[in-house]
């Protein structure tokens, strides 16, 4: 049986103990009420931060750090520094952001906890990208990444990957910085980060915006802001807007670039500006919070200057009422005027917005229509070819002398047509300043008799007489350009013609001076027909205009000749000058400057003349081109001359037929099913650098023959060509080769 005096010990040993696990449990429970209470502060800090309000956020985190201080808590401080780290972040004070994150560091370093370092780590990272220390920014995410394998913490790769793209972004380095962002989106979706999934859309949006993706950039900015709208991140919004504005004005959508730009600046100036003077006011208030006492005193030198001022102000108040009313009077004035002028800028801006529009739209079209008509005269030149071609071979074959005159007339022709479509080509260029007035010589007297063979069977139907009186005074051989002399001519000749019937049309050119070596001469084509209103001689040189819609229905026509007539006077230092009147007929008249042409050098058609063609004979030439009828064409040219021939339909067939046989010349066309000329002389150059290859082309030869010597050819021939130019091409080719050898 125990004793009484047992009995009382083993009773006071159990109260004791007891009472000491009782206090012990509820110090347990104290100090987990406190973590619970600094976490939920310091969580809704956070949440505040990502929502860019920072007002709520400063104040949740001094309520943290003063409880943390208060129990000596050590990893709570640590974790308190942190979100400050982040606050400051937002507020682009890096280096306050800087020291508070290091603090936190030395703190969980010195504890060993290595779980929070892994996150300080991450926060670091960021800051230290922000100013620029790449070096320490690789450092600490592979400090990171080693504490988040070795520790397993969940989600936290997610944000080190983020990290990893946002410094590759900031080094230009716009690929990498996808890899990253790619890599990290998986992990940050598995865990529902809603403002790390957001950052990370709109940071690869702008990676895929410096490669010039520019549809994928704005599906993935899309994809930020709308978790940006769902879960109130304004500085989410505000950047995405930005971006928008970059990626539409890359687009050339000035207007919506513009819109996108204002309200990036709208959320930017509500939530940064004003978050900004209430923190001021905050920090300067509260955030005095040391380990010594609860509140640490962080008033900014800028917070310091206020104070000054507004003492300073407090002194001279009553000294300034009057100034100060003369002050607002200006000031209101002022204001008044700046928003007037804001406004005008917008308009302006607004309507230089349009005006760039317009302009771009008006190039595109430019560039269609200078596509459409590169097209349509390369396909309208390869049946002329045909024409002149056939010509020439048929005034070989000894036509009597009535088809000789039908075929030159034919031939004639067919040069004038080439000659349309070339100046349709100049009507479009005349504004661009492209079009070029050629010098070669030609004798003006045949030249406008062969306008009037030309239109004599037309004359002839509307019963017209045409009278030619040519001045004899003026040089046999003149220098200029004789196909825009020509079109000249025939414009308004065949304009008479058409409103002429049963009379007279004449046609003078007389020599007004002669000075040095140049002659000036005077050109007028009377007519007795129909005659022009006064009314209508006024727009009657203008495009696709007639006198009226009676004489458009009457006597056809495109209305496009005079205005032709017009614009290539005006390119050769002329004008055209019109007497008419209505009923009496008609009277244009216009003067040009010549030179007198000096035989020193010789054009295509006296070289001509001089080629020895006996240089021609057994030689082989290889004709590339696709069109049959301009094979046979070239063909029975060169045969003509006892030239052996071959052909090849395209280009590859030329590149194999080359390798297999041993040919003197090749005339290449263009363009060609499969590859084009370029492209097989370019593979031909590979193996054989000596045999001439000349361009057989109706392409338009203003803007490329550096493009056709850079790629091999040894000449060109525009088609369709004179048989002199062609011969005397050939035959230089084939002399420089033989010397060579």
């Amino acid at each position: 049986m125990p004793t009484p005096i047992k009995q009382f010990i083993a009773i006071v040993l159990f109260i004791c103990c007891f009472f000491t696990y009782s206090q012990t449990e509820q110090g347990v429970i104290k100090n987990q009420q406190i973590k619970d209470s600094i976490d939920n502060y310091l969580i809704r800090a956070s949440q505040s931060i990502d929502q860019a309000k920072l007002e709520p956020a400063l104040s949740n985190i001094i309520r943290a750090k003063e409880i943390a201080l208060q129990n000596q808590n050590r990893t709570y401080r640590a974790k308190t520094n942190m979100v400050l780290a982040k606050l400051y972040r937002e507020l682009r004070d890096l280096e306050k952001a800087e020291d508070q994150i290091l603090d936190a560091i030395q703190i969980q370093t010195e504890d060993n906890d290595e779980i929070m370092l892994a996150h300080s780590y991450a926060i670091y990272a960021s800051i230290a990208t922000q100013l620029k220390k790449y070096q320490t920014t690789n450092e600490i995410l592979d400090k990171a990444l080693a504490l988040t394998k070795k520790k397993d913490i969940e989600g936290l790769e997610g944000s080190i990957k983020l990290n990893q793209g946002l410094l590759a972004l900031s080094q230009n380095q716009p690929k990498e910085a996808i890899k990253h962002f790619k890599g990290g989106l998986p992990i940050i979706k598995t865990y529902n980060l809603a403002y790390l999934k957001a950052k990370l859309y709109v940071n690869m949006a702008k990676a895929q915006l410096a490669i010039g993706e520019l549809d994928n950039a704005e599906a993935t900015n899309d994809s930020s802001m709308q978790i940006g709208i769902k879960q109130s991140f304004s500085e989410i919004r505000s950047e995405s807007n930005e971006l928008y504005s970059r990626i539409y004005e890359k687009k050339g959508d000035y207007l919506t670039s513009l819109s996108y730009l204002r309200a990036h600046e709208k959320i930017k100036d509500s939530l940064f500006n004003t978050n900004k003077e209430i923190i001021a006011q905050e920090a300067g208030a509260k955030l005095n919070l040391n380990e010594n006492n609860v509140l640490i005193e962080e008033l900014t030198e800028e917070n310091i200057q206020q104070q000054k001022s507004l003492k300073l102000g407090r002194l001279t108040t009553i000294l300034s009422i009057a100034l100060i009313t003369i002050l607002s009077l200006l000031t209101l004035s002022l204001y008044k005027n700046n928003n007037l002028r804001a406004r005008a800028n917008e308009l302006l801006q607004n309507k230089n917005t349009e005006l760039i529009l317009a302009k771009e739209n008006a190039e595109r079209a430019g560039e269609a229509k200078i596509q459409f008509l590169s097209t349509i005269t390369h396909e309208l030149r390869t049946p002329l070819y045909a024409v002149t071609g056939l010509t020439h071979l048929l005034l070989e074959e000894s036509p009597t002398p009535n088809q000789k005159e039908h075929l030159n007339s034919l031939k004639f022709s067919g040069e004038y047509l080439l000659s349309l479509i070339n100046n349709i080509l100049d009507l479009n260029k005349l504004e661009a300043n492209k079009v070029e007035i050629e010098s070669t010589s030609f004798n003006l007297k045949k030249r406008i008799n062969d306008v009037l063979i030309a239109l004599g069977k037309s004359a002839k139907d509307r019963n017209n007489k045409l009278h030619y009186e040519f001045d004899e005074s003026i040089p046999t051989k003149l220098k200029g350009d004789p196909l825009k002399v020509s079109q000249i001519l025939i414009n308004l000749i065949g304009n008479s013609i058409k409103f002429t019937q049963n009379g007279d049309i004449w046609i003078r050119v007389k020599a007004i001076n002669k000075i040095d070596t140049k002659v000036f001469l005077s050109f007028e084509i009377e007519d007795n027909g129909v005659g022009i209103s006064e009314k209508k001689q006024q727009n009657i040189f203008e495009n696709f205009t007639q006198g009226s819609v009676q004489i458009n229905r009457k006597f056809g026509g495109t209305g496009l000749g005079l205005s032709i007539v017009k614009n290539l006077l005006s390119l050769m230092d002329s004008e055209i000058k019109l007497e008419s009147e209505l009923g009496k007929g008609s009277k244009f008249l216009f003067s040009l400057k010549f030179d007198i042409f000096e035989n020193k050098n010789s054009n295509y058609t006296e070289e001509a003349k001089k080629i020895d063609y006996n240089v021609l004979v057994d030689k082989n030439i290889l004709i590339v081109e696709d069109n049959k009828i301009n094979q046979l064409i070239t063909r029975k040219i060169l045969e003509k001359n006892k030239v052996k021939c071959d052909v090849a339909d395209n280009g590859d067939i030329a590149v194999h037929k080359v390798k297999e046989n041993s040919f003197d010349l090749i005339l290449m066309d263009i363009h060609m099913p499969g590859i084009s000329g370029i492209e097989a002389t370019k593979q031909i150059r590979e193996f054989n650098t000596e045999i001439p290859i000349i361009a057989l082309t109706a392409v338009t030869l203003d803007d490329n023959l550096d493009e056709f010597y850079d790629n091999g050819f040894n000449d060109i021939i525009p088609k369709p060509y004179k048989t002199e130019e062609f011969f005397t091409k050939l035959h230089k080719a084939l002399i420089k080769k033989q010397t060579t050898m």
